[in-house]
């Protein structure tokens, strides 16, 4: 079966239907699993271990030593300890896997033996193709790299996770009837599924389980949902739904999902939803984006009974969202607000700075938009005989009360969650929402399209998803800056583990470990990706400087913006001038390897076309009379065929100029002893020679000129453009800090104004100081000057000297 029986994964690709295992105990890759024969010769058998049915194209993971925490191998292919020196395997034929289209070719490598890589294609960085694949693939075509194995590499042919596009080579390519269409069935933390890459976005067929509340009652991220995040490479709408459980939440964000199931509906009394879920799909409405889904455990289940639990929940999903949905059923009253305590504890579980009190407006400006669905909803929509709007429902039932004499207590409690929620959300918007279905049919939500329920239902839900869709920003920080999926991932783990070490999440402490974290990994990435394409398209030596360049430039580009992208609160510009300081640094190693490379190509010609003149040097047939002549032509000829020879590189006229000044040194002897030449003539030929010494001397300061001008041009480029990226995206956080701004100062006018008008002056006086701090805001943030110019401008000045000092 194999060349060795040890060193070898499993492999074998399930059909839809087959049974699969996963073992709680040992798994360290929630993505792994047993195929049924592998399971059941393991010891994963006595193990806590889930079996599930597959839905198709599950790999097996026997043998993955990275996948497991302990007993990687079932005893089929559990290795003998001679099978740890030098793996080897052989392909998989069609009978071994069951099925030949669905496999994965699994060999796995020697040291020594050539492997691939497809830049074009792969998503995970991690996959190789072996040689034969390779060979049979439509990647020989693309952007490749190549490289000797180290030993232990398994080729990743038929992972279709692992790469974008062409996972098959022509050998292990699935015949149509191979990709059934996968049913689905509600994951599990254990059983998170892979995300396909597209383009910096997921597609998740399911929700996971992005925060769980373990078996002793603490927090903790789930690594799989974390492995997902990190994928997601856009900026992110994230829409979070809380509200008491068994209210229809679910089934909300299924609709947002544009999926008739998905998230789990119950159609019991128990709650069916635990800790927070996470659903990603590219974004219905804004191309380049990722819509974050998160539904929420139910809050106020009597069988859980924590409301510390429930707080915690509830200020995740605010802390994690761009916008907040709150789902409640019947109506908009006290009771309802009484229920929505939760956002009156806000102050107490989240800090903005680690140094001060929290202020409202401050609160206002990280916190999302806030939107309340009524579901089942059976009043008219009317106050004071007037047809009004939801909004204009949600701002009356918002509206205070005055504090009389002897009523203060009852007054303060109307009041308390009103007054937060205004405190609190700058938007508030509200939908309405009939019962969909009649009892019985309420059970089958799940099966119900949109025909079998209520049409006036129908067209509330449209309304709501479309301004969700439309409406929903992108999250971000204070300050305008936009969050990417792997941000947000980070944010999640920085939260719960505050929340985990008894500590309360603090905004600023959040913002500070998130740059750390990302700009560190920003610099990281960019400087791969630049080192990558120099080396997967610089073929040395290259003909020109200019075609360095060209390359450089082009992958100094994509860098930056890859930077530009993944980098968040960079202050001062360090990491961007880092990352620009190590690919000049890089650049001046390629141009000095182009110049190495370029004078051993030139040198290595030299005897080849010189090889008739070094003969008769040798043998010493011009030291005679007509020699010289004999000499000077052969000399000459040999400079034509050595100028006509290409790929020399950037040194062809230096390794010339030294090759000439050499043999005209012993040219001169050999024109001493032409006794056919008259004295005359002898000083006539001298003089021709150093007029050529001259042509030959400036074509030679020509190409250094040229070299060290395109050198500079480079740099220049290079600084421009981390000028122009850099502003577009200051720009861009500029213009979302003025509108975080305007939409807060907009909500406090407002709320003053209704203060005003229904008699609450005293409140009203209490907003102004923080109405004159966002006007003075307003104004600074109108007037800001871009402040990396000086920093940015002598640190890049810093990077061109050091940039010459390392190339020459």
């Amino acid at each position: 079966m194999s060349g060795q029986r040890g060193m070898q994964r499993c492999g074998r690709v399930s059909r839809m239907g087959e049974t699969i295992y996963s073992c709680r105990d040992c798994v360290s890759d929630p993505t792994c699993v047993f195929c049924e024969d592998c399971f059941q010769n393991s010891a994963h058998k006595a193990h806590a271990y889930k079996r599930r049915t597959s839905t198709g194209g599950s790999a097996c993971s026997c043998g993955d030593v990275d996948g497991w925490r302990s007993a990687p191998y079932c005893s089929k292919h559990a290795p003998s300890p001679s099978d740890w020196e030098t793996p080897t395997t052989s392909h998989w034929n069609q009978e071994e896997s069951g099925q030949r289209g669905m496999q994965r070719c699994g060999r796995v490598s020697r040291m020594g033996e050539t492997i691939y890589s497809c830049r074009d294609c792969v998503s995970d960085p991690t996959c190789v193709f072996c040689e034969d694949c390779f060979q049979n693939s439509a990647h020989k075509a693309h952007a490749y790299k190549r490289r000797t194995s180290t030993g232990g590499s398994a080729c990743s042919c038929g992972d279709v996770d692992g790469w974008r596009s062409a996972p098959y080579c022509s050998k292990h390519a699935p015949s149509p009837s191979d990709w059934e269409t996968p049913t689905t069935s509600h994951w599990n933390q254990e059983e998170v599924p892979r995300a396909p890459f597209k383009g910096g976005t997921v597609s998740m067929r399911e929700p996971v389980c992005l925060i769980d509340n373990g078996p002793d009652g603490r927090m903790s991220v789930q690594q799989g949902a974390l492995k997902i995040l990190e994928q997601i490479q856009q900026p992110v709408v994230v829409v979070a739904v809380v509200g008491l459980y068994r209210t229809g939440k679910s089934y909300l964000m299924n609709r947002l999902a544009g999926k008739q199931a998905g998230f789990a509906l119950g159609s019991t009394i128990e709650s069916k939803t635990k800790g927070i879920w996470m659903w990603c799909v590219p974004h219905p409405s804004k191309p380049g984006h990722t819509l974050v889904l998160l539904d929420t455990e139910g809050l106020g289940d009597v069988q859980k009974g924590d409301e510390k639990h429930d707080t915690w929940i509830f200020c995740l999903a605010v802390l994690l969202s761009s916008t907040l949905v709150y789902n409640s059923m019947g109506t908009i009253d006290n009771t309802a607000l009484e229920k929505l305590h939760y956002v009156t504890e806000l102050t107490e579980h989240i800090r903005v700075k680690s140094s001060e009190c929290n202020r409202n407006t401050e609160l206002m400006r990280i916190f999302p938009s806030f939107v309340w669905t009524v579901r089942d909803f059976t009043l008219d929509l009317e106050l004071k005989g007037k047809t009004i709007t939801a909004d204009e429902y949600l701002e009356s039932a918002l509206r205070l009360k005055q504090v009389n004499a002897g009523s203060r207590p009852e007054v303060e409690k109307h009041n308390k969650v009103r007054q937060s929620l205004m405190d609190f959300f700058a938007v508030r918007r509200c939908f309405v929402m009939d019962r969909p279905a009649n009892g019985k049919m309420m059970k089958r939500m799940e099966e119900l399209k949109d025909d079998d329920l209520d049409s006036t239902f129908v067209q509330q839900a449209q309304e709501f998803c479309s301004y969700i869709h439309l409406s929903a920003k992108v999250k971000t920080m204070r300050g305008g800056r936009g969050l990417t999926g792997r941000m947000l991932g980070s944010l999640a783990t920085t939260y719960v583990e505050a929340i985990r070490s008894g500590k309360v999440p603090c905004l600023e402490s959040a913002v500070a470990s998130l740059a750390l974290i990302q700009n560190g990994r920003a610099v990281k990435e960019a400087l791969e990706f630049y080192q990558a394409e120099m080396e997967c398209k610089v073929q040395f030596p290259t003909e020109t400087q200019e075609a360095l360049s060209t390359i450089h430039t082009a992958a100094t580009k994509q860098a930056i913006s890859i930077f530009i992208n993944a980098s968040f609160n960079d202050e001062d510009q360090k990491h961007q001038l880092q990352l620009m300081s190590s690919m000049e640094k890089k650049y001046a190693e390629s141009c000095k390897k182009n110049v190495k490379v370029s004078r051993k190509v030139c040198w290595s010609v030299i005897p080849r076309v010189f090889a008739s003149l070094d003969a008769g040097l040798k043998d010493g047939s011009y030291m005679r009379s007509g020699g010289y002549g004999d000499f000077r032509r052969a000399l000459d000829r040999g400079a034509q065929l050595y100028r006509s020879e290409k790929r020399k590189g950037v040194m062809g006229e230096e390794v010339l100029t030294e090759y000439l000044k050499e043999k005209n040194v012993v040219g001169e002897s050999i024109r001493a002893a032409d006794r056919s030449l008259t004295e005359a003539q002898k000083k006539m030929e001298e003089n021709k020679v150093k007029q050529q010494e001259a042509e030959q001397q400036r074509k030679l300061l020509e190409q250094r000129t040229q070299i060290q001008q395109q050198a500079l041009s480079d740099l220049k480029s290079s600084n421009e453009e981390n000028i122009r990226q850099l502003e577009a995206k200051m720009e861009r956080e500029k213009k979302r800090s003025q509108a975080e701004i305007e939409r807060v100062l907009a909500a406090k006018l407002k709320e003053r104004r209704e203060l005003l008008e229904n008699g609450f002056a005293g409140r009203a006086k209490d907003m102004e100081d923080d109405i004159r701090e966002l006007k003075k805001e307003q104004k600074k943030e109108q007037e800001k000057k871009p402040g990396f110019w000086e920093k940015l401008g002598s640190g890049l000045h810093s990077i061109g000297d050091a940039f010459f000092g390392w190339m020459f």
